[in-house]
Order: C-alpha cells, then sequence, then structure tokens
C-alpha cells in the first residue's frame, strides 16, 4: 500500500516533499529523498506527518528505529497509519516506549491510488490538531477521494469495502475475461471486452447520480440477455449471499488483526 501511494503522489502535479524510508527503491530529486535505514534520514529533515505504510508485525520496529534516528523531532510529527488492524491505542503505547508522545491517526487507502484512483477511510484520533488532520487529509485527497469516519472501529469495515475491493473487481474481470474465452473469443479481444466493461461502468458510477441499483436497472431489458444473466447472479445462494459473507470475512480478519 505504501508503495501505491508513493506511485501515485510522484506522479500529482504538486508532489509532496518526502522521506520515504525503502530498501527497493533508489531515487532522490528535489521531491523525494530515498533512504533505506532510519539512520540514513537526513539530520536537517523535520517531519510533519509520518506515514507508516509497513507489515503489522514490524510496526514496533519500525517506530522504535524512527525515535532512535529522529530523537526529539519525533515529537513535532503525528503518525498516519495505514495498517489494517493496528489500533490507534497499540501504535500510541509503541511510540511512547520510543520516547515521543505524538498523535496518530489511521487511514485505509486502496491500491488504485497509484494511478490517482484512490480511495481512502481516514480516522483521526482526538490527540490531533485541525492542521495535523488537515495535512493527513490532502496527503490522502492527492491520490483520490477521502471518506472521514469518526469510529475507529469503521476502518475494519472500509479495509473490506474499499481496502480489499479492487481485489474484488480484478476477479470480476478475470472471470469475464475467462468466460469470453470459454465462449469462443480470442485472449486479446475477451480481456479488452471486460476491462472496457469494468472501466466504462465505473465511468457511470462517477459521473452519474442515479444509484447503482437504478443504473443495473436501466441496462436490463425484460426478458433480455442482461435479465437471463442477472436471475443466476442474483439467486439467494449466488451474488446476494456470498458478497455479504466475503465483506464480514474479510471485516473479521481486520478486527482479528487487531487483537
Amino acid at each position: 500500500m505504501g508503495g501505491a501511494l508513493l506511485d501515485g503522489w510522484l506522479a500529482s502535479p504538486t508532489p509532496p516533499h518526502l522521506v520515504v524510508l525503502d530498501r527497493h527503491r533508489s531515487r532522490s530529486d528535489d521531491t523525494v529523498t530515498i533512504v533505506r535505514t532510519a539512520a540514513e534520514i537526513p539530520a536537517n529533515f523535520q517531519p510533519d506527518i509520518i506515514v507508516l505504510a509497513v507489515k503489522p508485525s514490524v510496526a514496533e520496529i519500525v517506530i522504535d528505529a524512527l525515535g532512535k534516528a529522529l530523537g526529539p523531532r519525533l515529537n513535532g510529527a503525528a503518525i498516519l497509519s495505514v495498517m489494517a488492524g493496528r489500533t490507534c491505542k497499540t501504535l500510541s503505547d509503541s511510540v511512547r516506549r520510543a520516547g515521543a508522545d505524538i498523535p496518530v491517526l489511521r487511514a485505509m487507502p486502496n491500491t488504485p491510488s497509484s494511478v490517482g484512483a484512490g480511495i481512502s477511510g481516514l480516522y483521526a484520533s482526538t490527540a490531533a490538531s485541525h492542521e495535523q488532520k488537515s495535512t493527513c487529509h490532502d496527503l490522502l485527497f492527492a491520490v483520490g477521494d477521502v471518506v472521514p469516519v469518526e469510529n475507529e472501529d469503521d476502518l475494519s469495515v472500509v479495509t473490506a469495502i474499499s481496502g480489499s475491493g479492487p481485489a474484488y473487481v480484478f476477479l470480476l474481470t478475470e472471470l469475464l475475461e475467462q468466460a469470453g474465452q470459454q465462449h469462443g473469443l480470442a485472449p486479446n479481444v475477451a480481456r479488452r471486452l471486460a476491462r472496457g466493461t469494468i472501466y466504462g461502468a465505473g465511468r457511470m458510477l462517477d459521473d452519474l447520480p442515479e444509484s447503482a441499483e437504478d443504473l443495473r436497472k436501466a441496462v436490463t431489458s425484460p426478458n433480455g440477455t442482461t435479465a437471463a444473466a442477472l436471475a443466476v447472479l442474483m439467486k439467494p445462494d449466488a451474488w446476494p449471499q456470498t458478497v455479504p459473507k466475503a465483506i464480514d470475512a474479510a471485516t473479521k480478519r481486520a478486527d482479528e488483526l487487531a487483537g
């Protein structure tokens, strides 16, 4: 997720000034400085926001390393976590053990952020200032849309719906491609039709005021081809049951990661 955000920021018209801790990249210019370890962070760099985009299992190790590398400068920052599961409280406890007492905000972006089409749920703890909330909002808005949530627990559902959501869309596209090939279409034809359909439907959802339900009904002529397909997909044991089950499973897993 950190890589997707970084790609989106670098492609934006006005990228933020960044120091990026990443062992797999090697770009440095007027906008971005890449370092491989926390100890390499420039001594004159004072971060406003520290975006914590690491695996939950190494969060404490990374926070401790940042505390040692930044020292008093850590207290001038706020943390924006984009990890699933790890709560503001657990992250705040880790920050205090690293010698600082700073606000923690949490966001759940998604991978379309890499092309400027992401959407992020954003939760800010009460310790965060208006300026810190605004800065985090602007960072996320630079790579897509931002939806504030009032309750931290809501981020588990955000993770299941939009954080993991691109994978569901990719799976649908994959299945449409496969079905087209099974019915005799050349692979490149099936691929273009499936991807173009997903893209066009997404554009309609974004551009038009009608609800998804209304748009679906507008495509569905009585006794037509779309109605025949939807009769299969909308059986009680098909999408109406399996999609909620999938979201339940993803939400439950996000809760489990929170401990």
